[in-house]
């Protein structure tokens, strides 16, 4: 259970990326949120119940010029 206040989004919420960086390891490219996900650098998601999440970030900016 999350101890902050207004705890952090579960897990299982679609902004589960909100929540707060426990731990930090820049060097691996990965941090550990309040609610047990692992983000990684290329923003992959590692879930607690062991689930991976595909990276998701968007086009880069050059690639939306017309």
């Amino acid at each position: 259970m999350c101890p902050h206040q207004t705890p952090c989004p579960s897990a299982e919420a679609t902004d589960r990326d909100a929540a707060r960086v426990v731990a930090c390891f820049p060097e691996q490219g990965w941090s550990l949120l309040c609610n047990g996900v692992i983000v990684f650098e290329d923003t992959g998601e590692l879930l607690p119940d062991g689930r991976t999440i595909a990276p998701h970030r968007g086009p880069a900016r050059h690639a939306l010029a017309a």
